[in-house]
């Protein structure tokens, strides 16, 4: 790619393998690199940019914010808060919410909340079920939480206190519980996204809702990817017609300005009290403006319905265009949050969709993953499929590793 030349990046920390390129601008589903070259966004920032890019609704709301109040403290109540609150409970169907600044931040309280749960219950040593395929995030608790011994490696020793189990497998989750006496919360991700788009099945989330009712646990769903519309629905656990008692959220709720929250049922809502946790920027009213306008424009212009039907068009699309194909294990996912799973690793087709124009994500080192603004047109669906198909045909096509 012929980029034009860059600042140098030698004082900025290594952790990331950055791929040759910069973005300077976007227009709904397209950005811009610094060469001026458009691309078509199939990431939205990994499941962020819910309104695409450059919303006028969304960026005049918030010029009107920063003119007022970026941040104050949560030492005062601050009424964005209240209002973004109010709507996530009204969405939901739960009971209160806790703001911070990321999914990390959201699901390292969610952590929290799982042990005190079980310390106001008497449990001297509160553990908590986790799953074969998670990632809950890199804070050492959450990092703790997650199963990717890739991204563990060098940080032990690990957070004492989880029990894991394979996905899907309630049996194997009762018994979890019956081995281990102070587990007190189930803890997963309502589909996983680093983990290769792996969706917990219906009936699996129904059974777990009855197994944490009859045995007084928290089910605590982790929607900080696959919430906030993405699947077609608010949130993706309501397809199978549950409520969690503690839901983190974050990614896709600010529409691009760092936010997060947990949403909490009655069993969990009265758990933290004054003291127990906190946050200096979390909640603030910039991230809350955001938050509020990210809904209101959501339910204004009906993108949960666009979600699902794009959707629908994206994975017919991918679906026609490899069929026949041995390569590809499986196509997953709920609407604009897909994976295509192949038999090989595929990292390389992040720079091979970058030099056609595309931007996509390769996770769980095998799986193709999509995660577009909502906004995203059944013209433009098409085209994601058009540049992306030809590049896995390719890779397929090659002598496997």
């Amino acid at each position: 790619m012929n980029a034009v030349p860059l600042p140098s990046d030698a004082h900025v920390m290594p952790t990331y393998g950055r791929l040759p390129v910069a973005l300077s601008h976007g227009q709904g589903s397209w950005v811009w690199d610094t060469a001026g070259r458009r691309l078509l966004d199939g990431l939205a920032g990994i499941a962020v940019n819910t309104l695409g890019h450059n919303h006028p609704r969304l960026v005049a709301a918030l010029q009107d914010q920063v003119t007022k109040l970026i941040h104050t403290s949560n030492y005062y109540r601050i009424p964005l808060q209240e209002q973004l609150a109010d709507k996530l409970v009204e969405l939901s169907g739960l009971a209160n919410v806790f703001f911070c600044n990321s999914g990390l931040e959201a699901n390292e309280a969610a952590l929290k909340i799982a042990r005190k749960f079980g310390h106001d219950r008497g449990v001297e040593s509160p553990e908590v079920i986790v799953f074969e395929g998670a990632f809950h995030g890199r804070s050492i608790a959450t990092l703790s939480a997650t199963a990717n011994p890739k991204i563990q490696a060098g940080f032990g020793p690990l957070v004492p206190g989880f029990v894991r189990v394979k996905l899907n497998d309630i049996a194997a989750v009762e018994a979890a519980i019956a081995a281990h006496p102070g587990v007190t919360a189930i803890f997963l991700e309502t589909i996983q996204g680093e983990g290769g788009i792996n969706p917990a099945r219906i009936e699996f989330l129904q059974a777990l809702r009855r197994v944490c009712d009859q045995h007084d646990l928290l089910l605590m769903l982790d929607e900080v990817q696959c919430g906030v519309g993405r699947t077609g629905k608010w949130f993706a656990h309501q397809w199978a017609g549950i409520q969690p008692d503690v839901m983190p959220l974050a990614k896709g709720l600010g529409s691009g300005v760092p936010i997060g929250a947990v949403v909490c049922g009655p069993r969990a809502a009265g758990v933290l009290k004054a003291g127990n946790h906190g946050t200096t920027f979390g909640g603030n009213p910039l991230a809350m403006r955001a938050g509020v306008e990210t809904l209101k424009i959501m339910d204004e212009d009906g993108l949960l319905a666009n979600a699902e039907a794009v959707g629908a068009t994206l994975r017919k699309a991918l679906a026609e265009g490899l069929a026949g194909e041995a390569g590809v294990i499986e196509i997953r996912g709920q609407g604009l949050m897909l994976g295509i799973e192949l038999d090989r690793p595929c990292g390389v087709l992040l720079t091979r969709a970058l030099e056609a124009g595309l931007l996509i994500s390769v996770t769980a080192d095998r799986v193709v993953r999509l995660l577009p603004p909502l906004i995203l047109t059944h013209d433009e669906a098409h085209q994601i499929a058009a540049l992306l198909v030809p590049l896995i045909k390719a890779l397929l096509a090659e002598p496997k590793p």
